[in-house]
């Protein structure tokens, strides 16, 4: 089969005995797999996702090719010069071309302004990629797409530039991208703007590209946005567990009269809805700003703003290790070490579940980073590793296709139980309602689960 065209003549022979390729099993420690393993099981979920990235649903294939990308860039700095890793990354350098033509033939004013925030940010990795490729003409359009599209929709249609806002001023919205259907300004929209302009600007300090103020500004802006409303006790927006660490809520609510942030639509909401993908990429732009702290304090005090660094460090950092304590207590499981999604209805289904079934692997894009895990806190190393297995012993071994689910029924009662003691809330949701989901583009999101782990777990292999 193509899938198995690098295995080796004794690996053949393993296989004609026993059934199983010998890099298919784990070492030694059940939970410490060898490199080969390891490598094995990257190229052979990469091959898979080979065969179903190409679906038609933009933000999910943007999503789904971030995955990737992050992927080859944790293949590359493992082995850069194994062979096989270099096919894998001009694999991607030409699948990026074809994604180029995908994004272009969508009118953009038809599209949600949150779907450019996934999008913006697959660009800026999709830059690095093609630099490290020397393709630097397509990934000088990349950065257009990123910075002259996806942040300027953003910005333009989707962020609140009005004072009517009440009880936290401005935020971003999620509708479309006409600004026709305003939204609501739920976590994923507000938070995808402030990493994409964290992001953007870094890049620019990197690269000396002009005119970057604008987006250090509009990510200032947003961490303004989400610290007045983790302020505001009362809401509950960053809310904490019952023993310790919280996790910041789907999207904040303020009942009363005169309050913009009451709207249950849009999707619809659920009290106590937490999603995991927004803890990963909240800590990703708190991150960001610690690193940028420097560069922050010029950029206020030229306008005269009135900043503390060591109170604004001290903030960060308290968040950071706040929200990392959250993820360890809350999103992995006690009886079997496997990080979940949080049991929460409004992410599984059925009206939404497709949208939100890649969150676990969007957290861990992030969190499995060196610089995150650095201020988190806690150490995942061990569950990312019985994740990875998990995903692994599940999965098709026909095809290595990722499932939505890959952990067993009575351990998920056992997890909604410990969830809800920690969480005050809980629903009886195991599996993903996905039946309406076409079939190949359910097949490239938990492909790009697959890939997320792998990554993450690739990063903090030994060399």
């Amino acid at each position: 089969m193509k899938r198995r065209k690098f295995l080796t003549v004794s690996s053949v022979s393993a296989i004609a005995i026993t059934g199983v390729s010998p890099l298919l099993t784990w070492g030694c420690s059940e939970s410490n797999p060898t490199d080969e393993v390891l490598k094995e099981q990257a190229i052979l979920t990469f091959e898979r996702f080979g065969e179903v990235w190409d679906f038609q649903d933009f933000w999910k294939r943007g999503n789904t090719f971030d995955a990737c990308l992050v992927f080859a860039d944790a293949l590359h700095q493992r082995w850069p010069d194994d062979k096989q890793v270099i096919a894998i990354q001009e694999k991607v350098g030409k699948m990026l071309k074809k994604n180029l033509v995908f994004f272009n033939s969508y009118d953009p004013g038809s599209l949600w302004a949150d779907d450019f925030g996934w999008w913006g940010l697959m660009a800026l990795n999709a830059r690095k990629h093609l630099l490290r490729l020397g393709n630097k003409e397509l990934a000088d359009k990349y950065l257009k797409l990123s910075t002259d599209l996806c942040w300027e929709y953003k910005k333009k249609t989707a962020y609140d530039h009005t004072d009517l806002a009440n009880p936290v001023l401005h935020g971003c919205r999620n509708g479309d991208a006409n600004g026709e259907n305003l939204g609501v300004k739920n976590t994923v929209t507000n938070v995808l703007l402030f990493l994409l302009s964290s992001r953007i600007y870094r890049l620019s300090l990197e690269e000396g590209l002009p005119d970057n103020e604008k987006y250090l500004d509009m990510a200032y802006r947003q961490w303004i946005w989400f610290d007045e409303w983790f302020k505001l006790g009362e809401y509950r927006y960053l809310k904490e567990l019952s023993t310790s660490g919280a996790l910041v809520q789907e999207r904040p609510m303020a009942f009363f009269e005169g309050s913009t942030y009451q709207d249950k639509i849009h999707p619809p909401w659920a009290e106590g809805w937490v999603w995991t993908g927004d803890q990963g990429m909240l800590v990703a732009a708190l991150t960001d700003m610690l690193a940028l702290k420097e560069e922050l304090a010029q950029f206020l005090g030229s306008r005269d703003v009135s900043f503390d660094s060591m109170a604004f460090e001290a903030r960060l950092r308290h968040l950071i290790k706040l929200i990392g304590l959250g993820v360890k207590n809350a999103l992995v499981s006690d009886v079997d070490g496997i990080i979940r999604e949080a049991p929460c209805l409004s992410s599984f289904g059925p009206e939404h579940g497709r949208d939100y079934l890649a969150g676990r692997g969007i957290m861990m894009r992030y969190l499995g980073n060196e610089e995150e895990k650095k201020l988190l806190g806690v150490d995942l190393t061990e569950n990312i590793e019985k994740t990875v297995q998990a995903i692994w012993q599940t999965r098709d071994r026909a095809t290595n296709q990722v499932q939505p689910e890959f952990t067993s029924a009575g351990n998920d009662q056992q997890y909604a139980e410990q969830f809800k003691a920690l969480w005050g809330l809980a629903d009886d949701v195991h599996k993903w309602d996905i039946s309406t989901m076409k079939e190949k583009n359910k097949n490239g999101v938990c492909q790009s689960v697959g890939l997320d782990f792998l990554a993450a777990a690739l990063r903090q292999a030994k060399h």
